[in-house]
């Protein structure tokens, strides 16, 4: 419930607080006085549009907060914590600030929010029933959620929600792979065409190096024979076909063994000897490893084919590479992804008999969902009714239809249903959807008597704000008092705020506060005060609202008229 408004330079009023009642409280005053300002602050708090030209003239801003107190555990709270705001003690500070240039601000609880969420925390707290505001209700999506709210249907809806986002997803799915399935069957040629390629040729990791070194080996054969030959007769001559008179580095070395060995010395002369031969026989080795070599020239005849193959291999790199790894890799994932693409008319066929049978338990929670808003509809129908003929409105009636839906696509996101609130506001009158067959008081009361009907119905009003404004339009007598009467009844279960001009509305308020016109000193514009009236200024205020003075007739008529709605409330 709202526990304070505070206003600055908004309009006419510079700076006021409002404190109103947990029950009902009545905001009362002279025509043009300034009483909309109020509403206009709890739009700005609201979330509502911003406008710069209801900021108070000299002033640089102009400024309203409204503290609410709910449960901690209320679902205002909840959507204040995924905002990133903390909430103490279930207090909730909404203000705005308009400057008279520049864009508005949005504050929660100390903390710059988007207009956003002040919009959706504001809807879970007050409710403002005015001429614009009614016409909200006459929207299909609104009158579906108020008849919701009267069945007691969250947990329906909940369920129901589950099961549509399911099918909403299958469908997406089935789309997608339905849209995707001849690009699926080319993409499943493609792949295997190309493994057949790449199996055809039938490549080995790092073959096409080998090649090509091979290829650099047969290119360079006669340079590598010349170079072998001339090692070869460098260190023995007797491994070359040439003949030639100098000898080798082998026979030098054994001459040279001879010649320290034919002297029959010892000591470093064995020694010399002994490293000679080991050099000798190391000469040995290097002489047998390079006679040994593949016969090279014996490879020419193989080049065209060494290089028919490593173009085989470069086409394969090219296409799927950079290298033979590569294309080995991409291969094997192919060949994997194959086999899901050919599955795919098994999994589209399991898809639609998954649909099927999300769509079947759609459809049988949306005919729980629709049953329990044809029984609400009429409840709420014959309730709202008998309200209306005690808010002088006789022989006005409310009808609330219910329609169900058939095809193909009789489901949507809310069930199966139309709903639509149709309004007879006079015998013979035809029925029309509302908003289009009521004036703004007319609308005013039907909504009254809305909420009266849904209170009844046990729906949860406990920390709901209403304001009611026009609600006494072109009522008076009688139906003035059934009409205060009726707001003071659904202020037992929920907070009321209205906005009148009848003391017999008025005087059912548990607390009022006066909104009066005031010159400031000197030149200043005039202003607006806004103040609570209790005891005798109170009596005199109900006096002023019966006759326009203060007379002793009229203050004698205003202390029995307090009095009496007293008595009424406590009985």
């Amino acid at each position: 419930m709202l526990e304070e408004l505070e206003i600055r330079n908004l309009g006419p009023i510079r700076h006021a607080i409002l404190a109103p009642s947990q029950g009902m409280t009545a905001i009362t005053g002279e025509t043009g006085a300034g009483k909309s300002m109020l509403l206009s602050a709890i739009r700005l708090i609201s979330g509502e549009s911003a406008q710069s030209g209801r900021v108070s003239t000299g002033a640089d801003e102009a400024w309203a907060q409204g503290v609410f107190r709910v449960d901690e555990e209320a679902l205002p709270v909840q959507s204040a914590i995924e905002a990133g705001v903390h909430v103490e003690d279930g207090e909730l500070f909404l203000s705005r600030t308009v400057p008279a240039s520049g864009r508005s601000r949005a504050v929660l609880n100390g903390h710059i929010v988007p207009r956003a969420v002040l919009q959706d925390i504001a809807s879970q707290v007050v409710v403002i029933h005015g001429q614009a505001d009614q016409l909200r209700i006459a929207s299909a999506s609104r009158q579906r959620e108020f008849l919701d709210m009267v069945a007691d249907n969250a947990e329906i809806t909940a369920q129901y929600a589950q099961v549509w986002n399911e099918l909403r997803d299958l469908d997406q799915r089935l789309e997608r792979l339905s849209n995707q399935e001849a690009s699926m069957r080319q993409q499943a040629d493609y792949l295997r065409e190309s493994i057949e390629r790449i199996n055809r040729v039938d490549p080995h990791a790092g073959e096409d190096d080998e090649l090509k070194a091979k290829r650099s080996r047969i290119e360079n054969a006669a340079e590598i024979t010349l170079g072998t030959n001339k090692a070869l007769a460098a260190l023995d001559a007797s491994q070359v076909e040439a003949e030639s008179d100098e000898p080798g580095a082998s026979q030098l070395i054994a001459q040279a063994i001879q010649a320290l060995q034919s002297i029959h010395a010892t000591g470093p002369y064995d020694e010399a000897v002994s490293r000679l031969r080991q050099m000798n026989d190391e000469l040995a080795d290097v002489v047998f490893s390079l006679s040994e070599q593949d016969d090279i020239d014996g490879d020419i005849n193989d080049l065209d084919g060494i290089n028919s193959r490593i173009h085989e291999l470069g086409e394969l790199t090219r296409r799927w590479g950079p290298s033979l790894d590569d294309v080995l890799q991409w291969r094997d994932r192919a060949q994997f992804e194959v086999e899901d693409l050919d599955d795919s008319p098994q999994k589209l066929a399991e898809l639609s008999e998954q649909r099927e049978k999300a769509f079947e338990t759609a459809v049988q929670v949306a005919g729980k969902l629709s049953e329990s808003r044809r029984y609400a509809a009429a409840r709420l129908s014959a309730a709202v009714t008998k309200e209306l003929d005690s808010l002088a409105m006789a022989g006005a009636r409310l009808d609330i239809e219910v329609v169900q839906r058939t095809g193909e696509n009789a489901l949507d996101a809310n069930g199966i249903d139309d709903v639509q609130f149709l309004f007879t506001p006079y015998p013979g009158a035809g029925r029309l959807p509302m908003g289009k067959s009521a004036s703004g008081g007319e609308l005013s009361r039907l909504m009254l008597a809305l909420e009266l009907s849904a209170a009844d119905s046990h729906a949860d009003h406990q920390d709901m704000t209403f304001i009611f404004d026009e609600v006494d339009a072109g009522v008076g007598g009688k139906a003035a008092v059934e009409l205060g009467k009726r707001l003071a009844r659904l202020a037992q279960s929920a907070q009321v705020i209205v906005v009148t001009h009848l003391a017999q509305v008025a005087s059912w308020a548990g607390s009022q506060f006066v909104v009066s016109k005031g010159q400031e000193d000197g030149d200043s514009p005039v202003s607006t005060t806004v103040n609570q009236v209790v005891g005798d200024a109170r009596v005199m205020e109900i006096a002023r609202m019966l006759s326009g003075a203060e007379s002793e007739t009229s203050l004698e008529h205003a202390k029995e008229l307090l009095g009496s709605s007293i008595v009424k409330q406590s009985s």
